[in-house]
């Protein structure tokens, strides 16, 4: 206890053995509350510097961060977000599990408390594990009730995007369960597809790019804008677009593609800690889901049992709005409906799969999986009339005449 005083008195009629006794019981507890006083301020300045380095990772600042760490190697964070009346209990509780991971000598993750959010960052090579602190943050969440938002592994340089993916999961998240913002779990392509296969694949279609090129092309495929990417990458929009023009003559695609970027994201996403040295392959938006990933029988199996909490005007909207990416205008207007009654269907589409759909990750494979089961029928003039004032124009005046 702070300010506390032991005083001991061995009295005059003891023995010399009971004086000794007493004499080294007293030097080893206040040996052992020197030790206490100095592990807790190693401890407080740890907690100190862990919040540094996250303000330093949000701000753009990867370099500083791993200086100030001192670690090498560390590449890519997945950040956590928890909120919740025992957010400070389970901070406490947090950081006693994770020693001796929270020294300054193996700094795996970072943990303080940011408002009334705890905040959890796995930090990790290129393709590292990232599972042992889901699998931590999982059971602090469920043990204090908290609600938690986990995003995808990224670069160091876009902790800032991991950060607003992961707020964006906690929000949709209920207490005591941790909801993960960018990547599907097994309903996803990353395990659906042999990881083998998802490797080579990979290696092969990234394979013309170096490492300024290959984080451009994962700047702009994870932001969802050329304007963003510049922010990510501190260079001009002039300087992103150049790039990228230059990134679409070295892969033989068209960047512009809603098919092909969703194909490459998955391609960004894949694991690389194995990749091999393979020839360069050629991306094509015909078939969505490439047959050396997954047969033309397991891509609809997947595909299907993804989509299949949606009706067939939900799917419908939620393609159209996926080939606009993400944009509501143009896809309420080919759509033939109101922007607000869009949302209201992709909020009910968000609903239905228990999926954020503000994720460009969550976006890309939704697409992958509607263009695999697509039908002629399941073109937007085509779309089923519902009751209301949903159509406009021409599919409105057909709704009033049925």
């Amino acid at each position: 206890m702070n300010g506390a005083v032991l005083v001991v008195s061995p009295g005059t009629a003891q023995s010399a053995s009971r004086i000794d006794l007493v004499m080294r019981t007293t030097v080893d507890l206040l040996r052992m509350q020197a030790r206490v006083r100095k592990a807790e301020e190693t401890h407080h300045a740890e907690q100190r510097l862990h919040t540094v380095v996250l303000r330093l990772l949000l701000s753009g600042q990867p370099h500083l961060a791993t200086d100030v760490l001192g670690c090498t190697g560390v590449t890519h964070a997945t950040v956590f977000r928890l909120a919740g009346p025992s957010v400070h209990a389970a901070y406490r509780a947090h950081w006693r599990a994770m020693q001796p991971s929270a020294s300054l000598s193996d700094p795996g993750m970072l943990v303080c408390v940011n408002g009334h959010e705890l905040v959890v960052v796995a930090l990790h090579g290129i393709g590292g594990d990232r599972h042992s602190a889901h699998s931590l943050v999982t059971r602090i969440a469920d043990r204090y009730q908290l609600a938690g938002g986990a995003s995808d592994s990224l670069p160091l340089d876009m902790v800032a995007t991991a950060w607003a993916e992961a707020g964006n999961a906690r929000h949709s998240a209920r207490a005591g369960s941790l909801t993960c913002a960018t990547f599907l779990g097994p309903r996803g392509l990353l395990r659906a597809v042999p990881a083998r296969r998802l490797v080579s694949w990979s290696a092969a279609i990234l394979r013309p790019l170096d490492r300024q090129q290959h984080r451009t092309l994962e700047a702009y495929l994870r932001s969802g804008s050329a304007q963003a990417a510049a922010s990510v990458l501190d260079v001009s929009e002039g300087t992103v677009r150049m790039r990228l023009r230059v990134i679409g003559t070295l892969l033989a695609t068209e960047l512009d593609n809603p098919t092909v970027q969703a194909q490459l994201l998955l391609a960004v996403r894949a694991p690389t800690a194995a990749r091999q040295i393979a020839s360069p392959a050629r991306l094509v938006p015909d078939p969505p889901l490439p047959a050396s990933l997954l047969s033309p029988e397991d891509a609809r199996r997947w595909a299907s049992a993804l989509l299949k909490p949606l009706d067939r005007p939900l799917r419908i909207a939620l393609r159209c709005w996926l080939q606009h990416r993400g944009r509501t205008a143009p896809a309420a207007s080919e759509l033939g409906l109101s922007r607000s009654t869009l949302s209201d269907w992709l909020n009910k589409c968000g609903r239905a799969l228990f999926l954020d759909l503000s994720s460009t990750a969550v976006r890309a494979e939704l697409h992958l999986a509607a263009e695999t089961i697509a039908t002629p029928d399941d073109a937007p003039a085509l779309l089923p009339r519902r009751g209301g004032r949903t159509y406009r124009g021409a599919h409105s005046h057909d709704h009033h005449k049925s």
